[in-house]
């Protein structure tokens, strides 16, 4: 195992130093990599750690608990005006009431 110290910008003013442990292969590796890309490996973790967490963000987001994905297309289709569906529930209760 090689130890490897990177230096991450936190927010504009700091940054934040850290090492990790990782193995002798892949850290040469990725040292090829990011020469052949012109990067330094530390700006190279800090962008997929960044791309990381965006992703894990936005699916986040997009997941739909099964209950309300159960639901959809459960009801009648109403005019595309009604976005509320008011119009059509007033409807509704005049012909129940008349």
């Amino acid at each position: 195992m090689s130890n490897f110290c990177c230096t991450f910008a936190a927010d504009l003013e700091k940054e934040v130093s850290m090492q990790v442990a990782i193995n002798n292969t892949i850290y040469n590796q990725a040292q090829v990599f990011a020469r052949q890309k012109g990067q330094d490996i530390s700006s190279m973790l800090e962008r997929y750690l960044l791309l990381f967490i965006q992703r894990n963000n936005d699916s986040a987001k997009e997941t739909v608990p099964d209950v309300v994905a159960g639901l959809l297309g459960a009801g009648k289709k109403i005019e595309d005006d009604d976005i509320n569906g008011r119009q059509a529930y007033t409807r509704y209760l005049e012909e129940k009431y008349q």
